[in-house]
């Protein structure tokens, strides 16, 4: 008796828990946005934001205020699990503080990544420990702390998806990016 009891009380309420989860809103009466007139209502936007004076934004458009000195690489490459800037970037380097050193007002990024091998929290680390090393290097050539920003990306974007070793080696990485 006491087993049936406790059945039907808890019958009861899983029914009353299900009634209380119903939706209310039928499906036919749900207002549905007309989203194929967008294209014409954003040109209407950009003709009303021009007659103001306000210029649209490019996203993606090549800006020469951000490009930083000519001709030179902007990225550092690692080797596995190191953080030690390799001889053969420090032209790079030197070009990047020569830069910033004759341009007081600009600044940089500077992204490190890692490849996929190791954890999360420990790929951020050694992403942080490359930006670092970069920015200390440009610091030891006079650019200032200001300028620069030492960012980890971690293994969260990879330049070349893949888990060969010629992948991931370019995945070893510092980027440099001017603001």
């Amino acid at each position: 008796m006491k087993r049936f009891l406790s059945s039907v009380i808890s019958s009861l309420v899983l029914a009353a828990t299900l009634v209380a989860c119903g939706s209310n809103v039928k499906l036919q009466d749900v207002p549905v946005e007309d989203r194929s007139a967008s294209s014409s209502q954003a040109d209407a936007d950009a003709a009303a934001a021009a007659s103001r004076g306000v210029a649209p934004v490019q996203i993606g458009a090549s800006d020469a205020s951000v490009a930083g000195p000519a001709n030179t690489a902007k990225i550092v490459y690692f080797d596995f699990d190191s953080y030690v800037v390799k001889p053969e970037f420090q032209s790079v380097i030197e070009a990047h503080a020569r830069y910033l050193t004759a341009n007081k007002a600009r600044k940089m990024a500077i992204e490190g990544h890692t490849d996929e091998i190791g954890g999360r929290e420990y790929n951020l680390a050694l992403g942080q420990k490359r930006a670092e090393a970069v920015r200390r290097a440009l610091g030891l050539l006079g650019v200032t702390d200001s300028q620069v920003e030492a960012v980890s990306f971690g293994k969260e974007k990879p330049a070349v998806p893949g888990l060969d070793e010629a992948s991931m080696a370019k995945n070893r990485r510092a980027e440099i990016n001017y603001r």
